[in-house]
């Protein structure tokens, strides 16, 4: 049987080490050591100890400014919805490894500071576009632009976070379900505020049509 690839085994080593010294006991020779490589070998895969936890924030940034750029206006929502939910997949196609770093996030502070960072990156990013969108430079419309970017992250991390405790059997449906929900507290720029957005979340892909993105977007975050 032929060694998982050497970022694979590297991260496998982290985690272990995490569990059984600590995280800030770890150094990155220990996880080389352990991994069976030299210090060298680790630096060209992660830039450091703590790039080990959260590698792919930025890749994944770029893959949902992509998916947002590919959009026009009668489509930009549901852009935002097929980028939370490649997000999703992404954790969901990492399975352990991604249950590994909630617990490990939740014990060390320093790196959930690290994740609240990151997270703030991904709403930042869905309020600029949502506020182009909009076309409104007026403060009412800013603070809508806000609100629904939070309210996007925060359908997905809530889902995310189920799946992560293993409350969620099908959390590709549940973050479905709850941007549509969340979508539509959010009237269409020029539509009346009762009028929703039922008509454009209808158009939602399926999870299956994201689903067949994931090879694809493994490719492009593992470089």
């Amino acid at each position: 049987m032929s060694k998982p690839p050497v970022r694979t085994r590297l991260a496998d080593a982290a985690f272990t080490l995490f569990d059984e010294r600590g995280y800030e006991q770890t150094t990155v020779d220990d996880i080389a050591e352990r991994a069976g490589v030299g210090r060298t070998t680790f630096f060209r895969h992660y830039g450091s100890k703590e790039a080990v936890i959260f590698p792919d924030h930025d890749r994944l940034l770029e893959l949902i400014t992509d998916r947002l750029a590919t959009s026009s206006h009668s489509t930009a929502l549901v852009a935002v919805s097929d980028a939370v939910r490649l997000v999703l997949l992404h954790y969901i196609d990492e399975g352990d490894l991604a249950r590994r770093r909630y617990a490990l996030t939740s014990k060390v502070a320093a790196l959930r500071d690290r994740e609240i960072a990151s997270v703030a990156r991904y709403q930042r990013l869905f309020r600029e576009f949502i506020a182009e969108w909009m076309g409104d430079p007026t403060e009412s419309a800013s603070l809508r632009a806000e609100l629904m970017a939070a309210s996007v992250v925060a359908a997905h991390n809530h889902i995310l976070r189920r799946w992560l405790r293993g409350e969620s059997s099908d959390p590709v449906t549940e973050v479905d379900e709850a941007m549509r929900e969340v979508l539509s507290l959010f009237p269409a720029p020029g539509s009346a505020p009762e009028a929703g957005l039922g008509t454009t979340v209808v158009a939602f892909r399926t999870g299956q049509d994201i689903e067949a993105l994931l090879p694809e977007l493994r490719r492009l975050v593992q470089g």
